[in-house]
């Protein structure tokens, strides 16, 4: 096991793109590190850039203590699980774990005992002798862990891994991966583009957004006070209600702090008559309804605002607003509600949505 330091790491293509602007952190020798952010904000760049598969064009990549710039994949001690699992068709899911492990002239002995070893604790012991074409794609992804896991390597490297499952088994695989990290205690970096997943995976969370890095931090200490708007409006599903304050009643919450703009939480609203003191009041039409099982999202348009199309990914429309509540029982559509938050629930940011101000 290693921790993994990312220093000032920059990637430049050819023609002078610049898909990585300058991103350091640390990952801890054990932690889980996930990497997310929408399609094309260089998270996958920066993973294989740790993997040795794309070169740096400028910063360090330190594995261990050491320097691998220079370092060929091969020699870096990390592990990685591909999207597509990667796997020898023609291969029993033995040889596939086993393969290799061959290649670098382990005994066979060793081989059958790591091999076992991992295929027991994946589940996969009565499947050794299959080929992929005889395995659904939970067990295929599980073999692709698998070969990773009998490297017994000081990173783990994942790369989208379960994008391709169905979303009954994406759930499953997450957990699964989550309680082998746990007990392996292997540092990890993974990618994903899905929040929910980066969620429930990371111990740190990085949010990137156009080749740079948003916020670091614990799931819970983003989602609790997000830095910027694309944070807010990214990590949390539904997204958070987002206000410009321009000559808005609502300003007056904001009033000496420099906010341009209010958030709140669609979980945060409640209906009521009248909002508590110091909290907010909006006054929505409900345009329509969600029923998700256990709770009911209102989607509703703010009484005489006008909603105006965001260009950021995740973002609400301007003027729309959606309010989370219990249950199946809700509103009919058309129907005027009032929704009210507490004072305590609100996220103020700088008009340009690049500051989280304190109030």
């Amino acid at each position: 096991m290693a921790s993994v330091t990312l220093r000032d790491i920059r990637k430049t293509y050819p023609g002078g793109f610049d898909a990585i602007k300058g991103i350091g952190f640390d990952i801890p020798d054990g932690q889980f590190c996930v990497l997310v952010g929408p399609s094309g904000c260089g998270k996958s760049t920066l993973l294989r850039m740790v993997a040795g598969l794309e070169t740096v064009t400028s910063g360090e990549v330190d594995i261990g203590g050491r320097v691998v710039n220079h370092v060929e994949p091969a020699d870096r001690d990390i592990a990685m699980v591909f999207q597509n699992y990667a796997l020898y068709p023609h291969m029993t899911v033995y040889n596939n774990m086993a393969y290799g492990l061959r290649n670098r002239g382990m005994p066979k002995d060793e081989i059958d005992s790591r091999v076992r070893e991992a295929a027991k604790t994946l589940e996969l012991a009565t499947m050794l002798d299959r080929k992929p074409r005889q395995l659904s794609g939970g067990q295929r992804q599980r073999v692709a862990m698998g070969r990773a896991i009998v490297r017994q390597p000081k990173v783990f490297l994942f790369d989208e891994p379960l994008s391709n499952l169905d979303a009954k088994l994406r759930v499953a695989m997450r957990v699964e991966i989550r309680k082998l990290q746990r007990r392996l205690k292997t540092t990890s970096i993974y990618v994903t583009h899905d929040q929910l997943e980066a969620m429930t995976l990371a111990d740190i969370l990085v949010v990137m957004n156009g080749g740079v890095v948003e916020q670091i931090g614990s799931p819970l200490d983003i989602y609790g006070k997000p830095r910027t708007t694309f944070v807010a409006s990214f990590i949390g599903a539904p997204p958070m209600n987002l206000i410009r304050l321009r000559d808005d009643a609502l300003s007056a919450i904001a009033a000496g702090t420099g906010a341009g703009i209010l958030g709140v939480r669609p979980e945060d609203l409640v209906l009521a008559d009248a909002a508590p003191e110091g909290g907010i009041a909006l006054d929505l039409t409900v345009e329509t309804i969600e029923r998700v099982g256990a709770e009911t999202y209102l989607y509703g348009s703010r009484t005489g605002r006008e909603a105006t199309v965001s260009s950021t990914p995740g973002e609400l429309p301007e003027g729309e607003m959606i309010v989370r509540i219990p249950g199946l029982e809700a509103p009919t559509i058309g129907t005027q509600i009032r929704a009210v938050a507490p004072r305590d629930k609100l996220h103020l940011f700088s008009a340009d949505g690049r500051t989280r101000i304190e109030s």
